[in-house]
């Protein structure tokens, strides 16, 4: 007599698909700080040169027991997302134009790579100069810094969408709209969300330059006070707040690649 009973076959589609190990990324980081904080008591790492993670903490804690942590926190955060933001919304709206239409291509592709290779804190005097020593040149810079790597991953996401797509919209009769909107967009946005990445980390380093001129708090001015001052935990601290900031920009963005990104999976 037959057996009919039915046999559970795994699922072999998962694209490679990347599973979380959240134990092994916080493990990577338990590991490194034990091992410096051992390198530091015991003498193989001089305390001149690289103070104690121990030591940096309590710098830390010094910052929000005098609520400095704050005031600077909140100046950078806000020149970061003034600038970031509006660098990435003139980056996408300029890289579609560039991606759809061949006019805008031929006169801008060129410009955006001469002015992609400027180093973009040379700039910061200039922009001083044209906005003041205030927020508005701290501001432009991030949002001149940001701009350009968004235009380029915007383009290249649209030039890298699957063509026999838009031929099949085509045959369908969709009209030119309906083919950006549910073809071009959603095909280009992993190389669009991977570029605000980039941008992100680009726009914490010239929040850091700029802060670095003229600023009484942000992050960059605490991290300049204390290397002017020979305060190495209190430097390790800054430098600490600003991974912090790039590992939350990252998990945003990662939370945005997972919510728009689910066609993929």
């Amino acid at each position: 007599m037959a057996d009919n009973r039915a046999e559970t076959v795994p699922f072999r589609g998962g694209g490679f698909k990347h599973k979380p190990a959240v134990a092994v990324s916080m493990m990577v980081f338990v590991v490194l700080i034990l091992f410096w904080e051992f390198g530091s008591r015991t003498g193989f790492i001089s305390n001149l040169v690289l103070p104690a993670p121990s030591e940096a903490f309590t710098a830390f804690l010094q910052l929000i027991e005098t609520d400095m942590l704050w005031k600077h926190l909140g100046a950078s955060l806000q020149r970061l997302v003034l600038g970031w933001t509006f660098g990435t919304l003139l980056g996408v709206g300029v890289g579609l134009l560039i991606g759809l239409f061949s006019i805008v291509r031929a006169g801008l592709s060129p410009l955006v790579s001469a002015l992609f290779a400027i180093p973009k804190i040379a700039l910061l005097p200039l922009f001083i100069i044209w906005f003041g020593i205030g927020e508005g040149s701290k501001v432009a810079t991030i949002l001149f810094g940001t701009f350009f790597p968004t235009v380029i991953a915007t383009y290249g996401g649209v030039d890298n969408v699957d063509r026999s797509l838009i031929r099949m919209g085509q045959s369908f009769g969709l009209t030119w709209l309906s083919i950006v909107r549910k073809i071009i967009l959603p095909g280009a946005l992993p190389a669009i969300l991977s570029g605000f990445r980039i941008s992100a980390s680009i726009g914490i380093i010239l929040l850091v330059a700029a802060e670095m001129i003229g600023a009484e708090f942000g992050v960059g001015a605490y991290i300049l006070l204390a290397g002017s001052l020979m305060a190495t935990d209190q430097l390790i601290a800054g430098v600490s707040i600003l991974s912090l900031m790039g590992l939350t920009m990252a998990w945003i963005i990662g939370k945005a690649e997972n919510y728009f990104l689910k066609w993929r999976m």
